[in-house]
């Protein structure tokens, strides 16, 4: 009764689990990160204000507006029941040789592992011509004191790959959090969207120390500490120790608080409020994180299940998928379920002259019940709104026809249109995001298309081809004596498809009263034939001036021959300039689709930025351009 809810639960917290929650405003108190236990529990780090004078047992945690049982100790006592690691992103261009700024960044460092709790784990990255992880995250002073002292400097700045580094270094686990120390513009080709996309991702805090810079320069550092939700601080060599201070003294007010979350509540995602009184005033933090890990909450009905069922993303997505697909293939099993035998024309006046109680009254009556009532409302709706559409039935009944498939309008509709629907369905699961869904729905809407134009060609090619094989047939017919009526009975029982099925409804439409050219001329146009067209055109002009018919034909199958083998040959010279353009129009979306694969994130500003958009609108326009000229160059009419 309530699954749909806790599938959409479950869904929201794999795509939140593990993200960083959004800290408060820096002046006040704040949280740092909310980490779930195993038992129950949720670990809560918050950082008090400078100066401020908390006491543990002041810090009340609620979810919503239930208070928690809580208990609390500063975060350094705490050993490492919530990992603390900070990672130092250190410009080591030669540009930090002026005006004493190493040697500054040197004494701020080493102030910084001075005063930092011992529990916290810093690493330490350098970037400059070359990124070299100088420091895995560790507690060991000792050997993070020795880089700092021994830190070399060279030419170039590659600020943006050394903080993707640093991100790396920063891992998965705890309260991370980011320092970058650098005076200079980034000189490396990596663009400074990878840069923030990369901070997003992992979810961790980001703090720049800017060393006598401003303006434009200071633009993509405030990117970076915007998107790990942390602060630019402008500092010059005197003022820099005072910052990477701040930053160890942040880490030393922090306070853990393991909370007890309520009994029952199976909720993984909730609101997480801190509330504290400060120097006379309360103050409350708040952030919406994951509190429990997904799949972990057990109900008491199940108390004396041992482990919890835990289903993964990927068998989630792929249960969606498989139930999409069987319901795709049901729905098509009902359309082209078993038709009765289509019956002939004096079968069906005989059966309105019986009141509709014939062959084809009772065949289609058993039809309707085999295909069910719910399936049969359907047809019906989209036959009415075909039918308020005289324009849109007529289309697709001639492209049906052209291509001798055995679908009604109505349901060729019905199925097109869920096809649209799980074209939409797979890209919304597999992509993940509104692009990939559009594009689903695009290709959702192009293929089935695509398909039956496809099937129509190969059909009217077969007509043509075998057109002059099925005059000379006639013209035999005739020269033994046969009516041309028989003679187009001759090609129906001993011709091939498509011919012969064309044939037979020339002959059933003749039965009905309409005249043997028109019916031909229906042919004609059903194919898109000019060579049929040709044919029924000099058997009217026999009729009205008479003339032997048999030897008309024959002149007229060696003419279709002629054009067949000069179509064939223009077809083959023409092969190498239409395989051409199916490389070059291929080769640039075939390129995007691979650097999708294999480098998402650096063609991703084509589809986020509107720089991108332009130039993605622009390149289609020019390979639109260049596909249409190079059809109308080896397009050669016959």
């Amino acid at each position: 009764m309530h699954r749909i809810p806790l599938v959409l639960t479950f869904l929201a917290a794999l795509l939140l689990c593990g993200a960083a929650p959004a800290p408060a405003d820096d002046g006040g108190l704040s949280i740092g990160h909310v980490e779930p236990g195993k038992d129950g529990t949720i670990k809560v780090l918050v950082s008090v204000p400078s100066g401020a004078t908390v006491s543990p047992d002041d810090l009340t945690v609620s979810i919503g507006s239930t208070a928690l049982k809580t208990t609390a100790k500063p975060a350094g006592s705490a050993g490492e029941e919530i990992r603390r690691t900070t990672v130092i992103a250190f410009d080591t261009s030669r540009s930090m040789n002026q005006q004493g700024r190493i040697e500054a960044a040197r004494a701020a460092a080493s102030t910084f592992l001075k005063t930092v709790p011992d529990d916290v784990y810093v690493g330490i990255v350098t970037f400059d011509a070359t990124v070299e992880t100088a420091l895995a995250p560790s507690r060991d002073r000792a050997a993070a004191q020795k880089v700092v002292d021994n830190l070399k400097l060279a030419t170039r700045t590659r600020l943006n790959d050394g903080v993707i580094e640093a991100v790396k270094q920063a891992g998965t686990e705890g309260q991370r959090r980011l320092l970058v120390l650098s005076d200079g513009k980034d000189t490396s080709k990596t663009p400074e969207s990878d840069v923030t996309a990369a901070i997003r991702d992992a979810g961790l805090n980001v703090d720049v120390v800017v060393l006598d810079q401003s303006g434009e320069s200071l633009k993509p550092l405030k990117a970076m500490s915007d998107a790990g939700e942390g602060t630019v601080i402008s500092a010059d060599a005197e003022s820099l120790n005072a910052a990477f201070s701040q930053e160890a003294a942040a880490l030393a007010r922090q306070v853990l608080v393991t909370a007890t979350l309520p009994e029952g509540d199976s909720r993984e995602e909730a609101t997480v409020s801190v509330t504290a009184s400060i120097d006379g005033t309360t103050q409350k933090a708040s952030t919406y994180t994951v509190i429990r890990e997904p799949g972990t909450w057990t109900s008491p009905l199940d108390a004396s299940i041992d482990e919890p069922i835990r289903i993964s993303r990927a068998v989630m997505l792929g249960g969606l998928v498989a139930i999409g697909l069987g319901l795709l293939l049901l729905f098509s099993g009902l359309l082209v379920s078993p038709r009765p035998v289509a019956a002939t024309a004096e079968d069906r006046i005989s059966a309105y002259a019986a009141g509709g109680a014939g062959p084809t009254a009772q065949a289609m009556s058993s039809h309707r019940s085999d295909n069910g009532p719910a399936l049969h409302q359907a047809k019906d709706a989209a036959a009415k709104m075909l039918h308020r559409n005289r324009g849109l039935e007529q289309k697709i009944s001639q492209r049906l026809e052209a291509a001798g498939s055995a679908f009604k309008p109505s349901e060729w509709l019905l199925l097109h249109g869920a096809l649209v629907l799980l074209g939409g369905l797979a890209g919304l699961v597999f992509g993940g995001n509104l692009i990939v869904m559009v594009l689903g729905l695009v290709a959702g809407y192009l293929l089935p298309r695509l398909w039956l134009r496809r099937k129509q060609r190969r059909r009217i090619k077969a007509f043509n081809r075998g057109l002059a094989d099925t005059l000379q047939l006639m013209s035999g017919s005739l020269s033994a004596g046969l009516s041309l009526a028989q003679s187009v009975d001759t090609v129906v029982r001993e011709g091939t498809e498509p011919i012969a099925g064309e044939f037979k409804r020339v002959l059933i439409e003749t039965r009905l009263g309409v005249t043997l050219e028109e019916a031909m001329d229906g042919v004609a146009a059903r194919m898109s034939s000019k060579d049929f067209e040709w044919v029924v055109m000099a058997i009217r002009i026999q009729r009205e001036v008479g003339g032997n018919l048999s030897e008309l034909l024959n002149n007229v199958a060696a003419t279709l021959r002629e054009r067949d083998y000069l179509r064939r040959q223009v077809a083959t010279m023409s092969a190498e300039g239409k395989l051409s353009g199916y490389i070059l129009g291929g080769l640039p979306p075939g390129m995007l689709l691979y650097m999708l694969a294999v480098r998402r994130d650096y063609v991703m500003p084509l589809f986020t930025e509107p720089m991108g958009w332009a130039m993605l609108a622009i390149a289609a326009m020019l390979l639109g351009t260049g596909a249409f000229l190079m059809s109308r160059m080896v397009k050669v009419e016959v």
